[in-house]
């Protein structure tokens, strides 16, 4: 499959994220709920990586990736945290799409971190994203 599909099918498992921890956490305190999917989400994860034999490859990781990685689950748990508060307060229809905000964090900070090009086409679009979710967010 490409990038493009698992991108889909990124989108559909995120909403669907939405919709099942908003039932979730609706009646639990929303950093055990966070806890209570970060738990299965490691299980699902390592599964994975055993089923397919990718744990070999620890041994071969460079400080580098393994710092960069270990900054990455840090910044991820610090989302879903946030995420779940959210949610426990929020309604989803309005949560998900601030929490999508994201995608012009990544624009914008992939320029001067990754050094990927600040096109034109990215600015609109970034801008439309944006406008999008305070449409959404607003929306009665």
């Amino acid at each position: 499959m490409t990038w493009f599909i698992w991108s889909l099918l990124s989108a559909l498992f995120a909403a669907a994220t939405a919709i099942l921890a908003k039932l979730g956490v609706s009646h639990v305190e929303s950093n055990l709920a966070t806890a209570i999917r970060t738990t299965v989400v490691l299980v699902l994860a390592w599964g994975i990586v055993f089923g397919l034999g990718s744990h070999r490859e620890l041994r071969t990781l460079d400080r580098h990736s393994m710092i960069m990685l270990i900054a990455s689950g840090i910044a991820t748990g610090l989302s879903w945290l946030c995420y779940f508060q959210a949610l426990a307060s929020g309604p989803a229809s309005k949560v998900a799409p601030i929490d999508k905000l994201s995608v012009v964090f990544v624009v914008i900070l992939a320029w001067p971190i990754l050094g990927e090009s600040l096109t034109r086409g990215k600015l609109i679009g970034g801008a439309l994203i944006a406008a999008g979710a305070i449409v959404l967010a607003l929306a009665r």
